[in-house]
């Protein structure tokens, strides 16, 4: 599903090079939840960036669900990140004058999906969530954990290969993280693959797997063992 081998990625000032990631690779196969943990500049949000082909790199190979990324143009890219990847945010996003409804429709739009089809995706992932009853509400009459479901809703409705959740649960106290972790935990078991950075080593610990970046390279620690321990 995703596939990195020895990425290197560099930003570079008139003075100072810094090595974001070097001989960074990671393989997610179909299907799984893996965690992304790291400290602040370890490269987490430069790996985040490139899974979701919204920036480029220097060396290696990315393919994503079997394409090989690295010299694809810009509109190839963007075409491939919409069919191909779901975003959720920690600050969710969303348009606070539009509908809960048609904050999901806005990215089916941009695919050019007919109306009944998009209503179809739409009311099917509301109702994943457990938010079809209120389609019509606006983002302020929700609470922050039913705003993050919105945003899980339109990511689902384009019905992506993968998930890429940057701290979905950031800006939510501990029973909305709960809540939303279940949510993505019952995504996950559905098929969904879904590759998740936080900082909450507690939610880390219910992925599958947790992947560690340290100083722009990964070291596999799988929680299920330690758990078994």
């Amino acid at each position: 599903m995703l596939k990195m081998d020895s990425i290197a990625k560099v930003y570079r000032t008139d003075t100072v090079a810094t090595h974001a990631l070097r001989d960074f690779s990671l393989h997610v196969k179909e299907g799984e939840f893996v965690a992304v943990t790291g400290p602040s500049g370890s490269g987490k949000t430069t790996f985040l960036n490139i899974a979701g082909l919204l920036e480029t790199f220097e060396e290696g190979q990315y393919q994503l669900d079997g394409v090989d990324v690295r010299d694809l143009k810009d509109s190839a890219r963007s075409r491939l990140r919409n069919e191909k990847i779901g975003f959720i945010f920690q600050g969710f996003n969303l348009i606070p004058d539009l509908s809960l409804f048609d904050n999901v429709d806005v990215p089916l739009r941009y695919r050019g999906l007919g109306a009944k089809e998009r209503k179809a995706r739409i009311d099917e992932a509301l109702e994943k969530v457990g938010l079809a009853a209120r389609r019509h509400h606006l983002p302020s009459q929700l609470s922050g954990g039913q705003q993050q479901r919105v945003a899980i809703a339109r990511a689902l409705a384009g019905k992506p290969a993968f998930l890429l959740a940057d701290e979905p649960t950031g800006n939510l106290d501990s029973l909305m993280a709960r809540q939303v972790m279940e949510l993505l935990e019952s995504i996950n078991k559905d098929g969904t693959t879904i590759v998740m950075v936080t900082h909450d080593p507690d939610l880390a610990r219910r992925a599958q797997r947790n992947i560690q970046i340290v100083d722009g390279q990964v070291s596999d620690f799988d929680f299920s063992q330690a758990r078994r321990a």
